[in-house]
């Protein structure tokens, strides 16, 4: 029960991160220029641009706000599913599912109070990318996780399981073991013919005698 509460809360708290940034990008960033974010050195990484994204991840499917709505709610009803099957055994299911689940929802929210429209704020500048949120980052954060795990963790798993369920197989007695021939002890060798003493021998004399 404490975990699910945990879970619950860890959910709604990111979700209300998500949403208290997107209104702060609304007050602050609509109708404005774009801004440097993150600068290292020479090297500017970010700025902070607002968009209003009808679509998915990279504008995809723009304008298709119910297949989009009914699609996030349906990926989360999974992820919760997984997480209330495997959770208790699988440690990055715990940390995966929240993240998908609650940037998934994140995402609905917007597109269920501002009209289909999902803000976005974070403009990556190294490379010709997207401009995404921070819903965005907690899927994909959730599904590289995800990917990890099934690529390795699941492989260990699997390999300590087997290495377990052998230990528990009782070995086999094996047969006394018979000894080699060289360690046999060598058998008496038979006595010569011409050793043998010579029994009597008995003739009608010696038959006579006797009677």
């Amino acid at each position: 029960m404490i975990s699910v509460i945990l879970t619950a809360a860890a959910i709604l708290a990111l979700i209300g991160i998500d949403q208290a940034i997107k209104l702060w990008a609304i007050a602050n960033l609509q109708g404005q220029p774009a801004r440097p974010f993150l600068q290292l050195g020479s090297l500017d990484w970010m700025h902070l641009r607002y968009m209003e994204n009808s679509g998915a991840a990279f504008s995809m499917l723009s304008g298709s706000r119910g297949f989009l709505v009914i699609f996030a709610v349906i990926m989360s009803a999974v992820c919760l599913y997984i997480l209330n099957r495997f959770g208790r055994t699988r440690r990055w299911v715990r940390i995966a599912m929240p993240l998908v689940v609650a940037g998934g929802l994140g995402n609905v929210i917007d597109r269920l109070i501002r009209g289909g429209r999902v803000v976005d704020y974070l403009d990556f500048q190294l490379c010709n990318f997207a401009v995404f949120n921070f819903a965005d980052i907690c899927v994909t954060a959730g599904v590289i996780v995800i990917v990890f795990a099934l690529l390795f963790l699941e492989k260990e798993e699997k390999s300590a399981k087997k290495a377990k369920l052998a230990k528990r197989i009782p070995f086999a007695r094996t047969a006394a073991a018979l000894p080699e021939a060289g360690t046999l002890p060598d058998a008496e060798p038979l006595a010569e013919a011409g050793t043998l003493e010579t029994l009597p021998v008995l003739t009608e004399d010696s038959d006579h005698a006797d009677a």
